[in-house]
């Protein structure tokens, strides 16, 4: 068998593993061809988005999720949310936002686990279980980090005290910051887009702007966003990805692609948060989600005091 032909069908066979994933979770709703899609009450399905080659042995898996209902879902992590092996639990949300949204986090396998397959477990309510995978899978399931074609790269994100990193997986700030219920915690990320465009091209002719927002990913309680005076919120209806993937409201545009994204925080109840940021170029036309280019995250862990 040519080493073509053995290709396409590894790539069929993940094409129809993934299918038969989601297809158990539609048959769950038994026959609903001919009725409204229901609002409520459907189970959060994780993807894994692909795999990066790291070049020193190890892999770095992406991995998101659809949220096919109107609201946001909580999912603690425990028995109904975690990965195995345990090692690599602990960096999936807790809070599903509506809508499809890609590389919300990423764990990396070391060289000597890169042969090995990582699972995500995850629970909606009464629903049955469902779990993917994440590993070195045939070619059509690996990422790169390459520019495309008018030049876009994952942008650059770090904290103060902290290197710069990129990807799904970015940056985790080093330490932790502690506030008390209800009071402002201003939270800051620095930002730069290394992305080199032609720019006799009339689009790329001043720099784009990027984009930072800010998401709740773990905590028991809720987590308020308002608009830091240096970096307002954008005003503007969000209309990324065609509204598939939908973005709260803490978005803040970053002028011609550098420099620093703050949001105050507010946080309900005392515990252990993490919260998001995430950093996109997909204002440029080479660049979106659904193509896994270009954005970063970065993971800021805040403990909140009574």
């Amino acid at each position: 068998m040519s080493k073509v032909r053995a290709t396409v069908i590894l790539a069929a066979t993940a094409f129809v593993v993934n299918t038969i994933l989601v297809s158990s979770l539609s048959a769950q709703e038994a026959q609903r061809d001919l009725r409204p899609p229901a609002k409520n009450g459907l189970a959060i399905v994780p993807f894994m988005e692909g795999w990066y080659d790291n070049g020193d042995g190890s892999i770095t898996v992406s991995y998101g999720y659809h949220n096919r209902n109107e609201t946001e879902v909580i999912i603690p992590m425990g028995e109904n949310n975690y990965i195995e092996p345990e090692q690599l639990n602990g960096m999936q949300p807790e809070v599903y936002y509506p809508g499809r949204h890609m590389g919300v986090f990423a764990i990396t396998l070391p060289d000597s686990m890169a042969d090995e397959t990582a699972w995500w477990h995850l629970k909606t309510g009464n629903l049955p279980a469902t779990k993917v995978p994440g590993e070195r899978g045939v070619t059509a399931y690996e990422l790169d980090r390459n520019p495309r074609p008018q030049g876009s790269l994952q942008p650059l994100i770090w904290f103060e005290e902290g290197k710069p990193g990129s990807g799904p997986e970015g940056v985790t700030a080093s330490s932790v910051k502690t506030i008390s219920v209800g009071a402002p915690l201003i939270m800051e990320v620095g930002t730069s887009d290394p992305s080199v465009r032609d720019t006799s091209n009339p689009v790329f002719a001043k720099p784009l702007d990027t984009r930072v927002i800010w998401y709740k990913h773990q905590g028991p309680g809720e987590v308020q966003f308002t608009e830091h005076s240096s970096t307002p919120f954008m005003t503007t209806p969000d209309t990324s990805l065609r509204n598939a993937m939908p973005a709260p409201p803490a978005r803040i545009a970053i002028a011609q692609n550098k420099g620093p994204a703050r949001v105050v925080a507010t946080f309900s109840e005392e515990g252990e948060y993490l919260i998001r940021a995430r950093l996109d170029n997909w204002s440029a036309s080479d660049s979106d989600g659904f193509d896994q280019c270009c954005w970063s995250n970065a993971y800021q862990r805040v403990r909140v005091t009574p």
